[in-house]
């Protein structure tokens, strides 16, 4: 679809992630602006099939504007809510003030409301941008504690690379057929995101529980702090079970979402982190327990 204003003017379009070049556009904007490549999103299995971007194109074909919309169910206080996320948001300086960035913004938000979705999230560090949509922030936390002793019985894990072809099967089946990780907040669906994650922070392990059928996302520090960012599994295995199999005892832990299936409690602290995750709908919903979603959602 597109649409010209005026002869001198940017072209709209929408659902161009099927056409190479206005793919490459885009990559090419997220580059420029934030310094982040999707890239290999491509060789990961592409973006999510349920995406619907949203740009003004230049007369080079370069993205002016963009914000893609797609379906992203999540779990809120134990209630799987039909909803969509918005990413990928970002204008170019030269084009900035005319208007572009507001106006992909309500074409996406249109378009969610006609697919029905009853809330729509997404992440920014500029909060007061969306405030005028409708959006307001949900407060985040971690869980931080001391290591579980490990359990003797876990066999140990192997690692997992995203760019290898039989790991990257293994794991698109993981995800197809994950479990919530928790039952106060987070993603059913994550496929693009997570993968495209694995490769935005090098610090991300990927570790494959067998006997579990659990992949673990996690890092640890010089400091011996155990991160758990992620569990990607049909039954989420124990905390202890998990340190087992990665056969680390570590001086800490912290576990980036709420840890209620990991059989450990932590004690929750609030994220410090110039990123906030914006709601939608769903009248003042908030949050029964500290939580947050797994830093491998982000988007």
């Amino acid at each position: 679809m597109a649409e010209r204003p005026d002869s001198a003017g940017p072209t709209f379009r929408q659902d161009y992630f099927g056409d190479p070049a206005g793919w490459a556009a885009l990559v090419c904007l997220l580059r420029d602006i934030f310094g982040i490549d999707i890239g290999p999103l491509q060789q990961l299995g592409g973006p999510d099939p349920t995406s619907m971007p949203f740009g003004w194109f230049d007369a080079d074909g370069g993205l002016a504007a963009n914000i893609s919309a797609f379906e992203l169910p999540f779990v809120l206080n134990d209630r799987i809510v039909h909803a969509a996320g918005l990413q990928s948001g970002a204008v170019r300086p030269a084009w900035r003030g005319r208007g572009l960035y507001r106006d992909v913004t309500v074409k996406a938000l249109d378009w969610c409301e006609k697919q029905g979705f009853e809330a729509v999230i997404l992440y920014t560090d500029k909060p007061s941008l969306y405030e005028p949509y409708g959006f307001h922030p949900i407060p985040l936390h971690r869980y931080e504690g001391a290591a579980p002793a490990p359990s003797a019985s876990a066999a140990p894990a192997r690692s997992l690379s995203p760019t290898n072809a039989d790991d990257l099967v293994l794991l698109q089946s993981l995800l197809k057929g994950r479990s919530p990780v928790s039952t106060s907040l987070a993603v059913t669906v994550n496929a693009a995101m997570f993968l495209i994650n694995t490769q935005l922070d090098p610090d991300v392990r990927i570790s494959f529980l067998a006997e579990r059928q659990a992949a673990i996302a996690w890092k640890i520090d010089e400091a011996g702090r155990f991160s758990l960012l992620d569990v990607v599994a049909a039954e989420i295995p124990p905390l202890a079970v998990i340190l087992a199999g990665l056969e680390i005892a570590p001086a800490s832990v912290e576990v980036l979402f709420r840890p209620d299936k990991l059989g450990w409690e932590g004690v929750p602290q609030q994220l410090e982190s110039g990123t906030r995750l914006m709601l939608r709908g769903l009248g003042d919903a908030t949050l029964d327990f500290p939580a947050m979603l797994s830093p491998m959602a982000e988007f």
